[in-house]
C-alpha cells in the first residue's frame, strides 16, 4: 500500500497538461498555426484534442487523493463540498467568459443577455460534480459500469434522435436543439460560424467518463504504489482502450468538439499510457531536474489557466497602433525574423512563459490557491 506517497509525476502530468493549454490557446496568429496546435477540424484527433480531456482525466486523479479524506465524515460534508467546488468553479468560469464586462469599442457594458453560459471550467465543475456522485455511491465495479452506460447511451441517443443522414455532423448533431432550448441560441460559443457550443449539455454525459477513470487511475496509483507491474497494468489497460477506440471509430467517429464515446475512450487509454511512461522515468528511474518547469504549473493549476485567460485578453486590450499588443508583438517582434507560423508560436510559447513566471513566483512564496 502507498497511501500516503507523493506522486510526483502526476504533479508534472497536471503541469504539462496545463502548460500545453495555455499554447494551443493563445498563438499569436490564428491565421497561422502549426497542424498539431489545432483542434481537428471535426472527425479526427490532433495532439490538441487530448488536452482538455487530460485535464478532466487530472481532476479525477486529484480526487483520488481527496476523497477518501472526507468520504468517511458523511455525507453531509460530501455534498458540502462537492457542491461548494462546484458552484465556485463554474462561476469562475462563466466571469471568465464575460470578462472584461465592458466593451471599448461600443463603450458599453456586455449584456448578460448575450454572454455564453458553458465553457472549459464550468464542464470541468459539472463533470467534477457528478463523477464525485457516482464515486461517492457507486463501488469501483459500478462506476465502471456506470462510465460504461453513458458512453453507450451517448452514442445510442445520437444515432436516434440525430440526423438520420448524418447524426454525428454538426448540422445533424441532436445536442445542439438540446442547448438551444435550455440555454438559447445567443448563449452559445459561435466560433464554428454557426451557434454551437462544443462544451454543451449533452456531450457533458460522456466526459463525466474522462474525470471518473482518471479517479480509478489515481486511485490505483495511490494504492499499489510505483512499481513495474504498476506500469504494466496501466499500459496494457491504456493500449486496449486504444484499441476498442479505433474500433469503435468505424461506427461512432472520434470527434473532440461532441466528445464522443470513442474519443473518451482515446483519450483515457493515452492519458494511462503517458503517465506510466511517467511513472517509469520519474518515479523509479528517478530522473527529476527536468520536472520543476511543469511541477510549477501543477500546483497552481486552475489559478494559472484563469490567469491566462484574463492576461490575453488585458494584452488584446493594449493598442499599439491601429492593432492590438500581441499583433504588434507577432508581426512586428518575431516576425521580423522568423516565418508567420514560427512568430506565432514563438508567442505562445513567450506567453505561456509569462504565466509560468506567476507560477514560480507563487511556488517559491508556498502559495497555492485551491477552491
Amino acid at each position: 500500500m502507498a497511501e500516503n506517497q507523493r506522486y510526483l509525476a502526476l504533479d508534472v502530468f497536471r503541469g504539462m497538461t496545463v502548460c500545453f493549454m495555455i499554447i494551443v490557446n493563445t498563438p499569436g496568429d490564428w491565421g497561422h498555426v502549426y497542424a498539431p496546435l489545432l483542434h481537428a477540424p471535426w472527425h479526427g484527433f490532433t495532439p490538441t484534442d487530448l488536452v482538455f480531456p487530460s485535464f478532466l482525466f487530472a481532476v479525477g486523479n486529484a480526487m483520488a487523493f481527496a476523497m477518501h479524506k472526507y468520504e468517511l465524515q458523511g455525507s453531509a460534508v460530501f455534498w458540502q463540498k462537492t457542491v461548494k467546488r462546484t458552484l465556485i468553479i463554474f462561476l469562475l468560469g462563466f466571469l471568465l467568459h464575460w470578462f472584461p464586462f465592458y466593451n471599448f469599442k461600443t463603450d458599453t457594458w456586455e449584456s448578460l443577455r448575450e454572454a455564453r453560459i458553458l465553457g472549459v471550467l464550468q464542464r470541468i465543475a459539472l463533470c467534477y460534480f457528478f463523477a464525485s456522485i457516482i464515486l461517492h455511491y457507486c463501488s469501483k465495479k459500478m462506476a465502471v459500469i456506470v462510465s460504461a452506460v453513458l458512453l453507450v447511451a451517448y452514442w445510442i441517443i445520437l444515432y436516434v434522435y440525430g440526423d438520420a443522414n448524418d447524426p454525428y455532423s454538426l448540422a445533424g448533431y441532436v445536442g445542439n436543439a438540446l442547448d438551444f432550448a435550455v440555454l438559447g441560441e445567443k448563449h452559445l460559443y459561435h466560433g464554428e460560424g454557426v451557434p454551437f457550443d462544443p462544451e454543451g449539455i449533452l456531450s457533458t454525459l460522456p466526459a463525466i467518463v474522462n474525470v471518473v477513470f482518471g479517479y480509478l487511475v489515481g486511485d490505483f496509483i495511490r494504492k499499489h504504489g510505483n512499481s513495474y507491474e504498476t506500469i504494466a497494468r496501466l499500459m496494457l489497460a491504456g493500449a486496449g482502450l486504444i484499441v476498442l477506440a479505433l474500433t469503435w471509430h468505424m461506427v461512432f467517429p472520434i470527434n473532440k468538439k461532441i466528445w464522443t464515446s470513442s474519443f473518451v475512450l482515446l483519450t483515457v487509454g493515452i492519458d494511462m499510457v503517458l503517465l506510466s511512461v511517467l511513472i517509469y522515468g520519474i518515479e523509479i528511474q528517478k530522473r527529476v531536474k527536468w520536472t520543476y518547469f511543469f511541477v510549477v504549473f501543477g500546483r497552481n493549476p486552475l489559478f494559472i489557466y484563469m490567469l491566462a485567460g484574463i492576461l490575453v485578453m488585458i494584452l488584446y486590450m493594449i493598442p499599439v497602433g491601429e492593432h492590438s499588443l500581441p499583433w504588434w508583438l507577432t508581426k512586428r517582434f518575431f516576425g521580423s525574423v522568423f516565418d508567420p507560423y514560427t512568430a506565432s508560436f514563438l508567442f505562445a510559447l513567450s506567453f505561456m512563459l509569462s504565466c509560468w513566471a506567476v507560477g514560480y513566483v507563487l511556488d517559491r512564496k508556498k502559495i497555492y490557491i485551491k477552491v
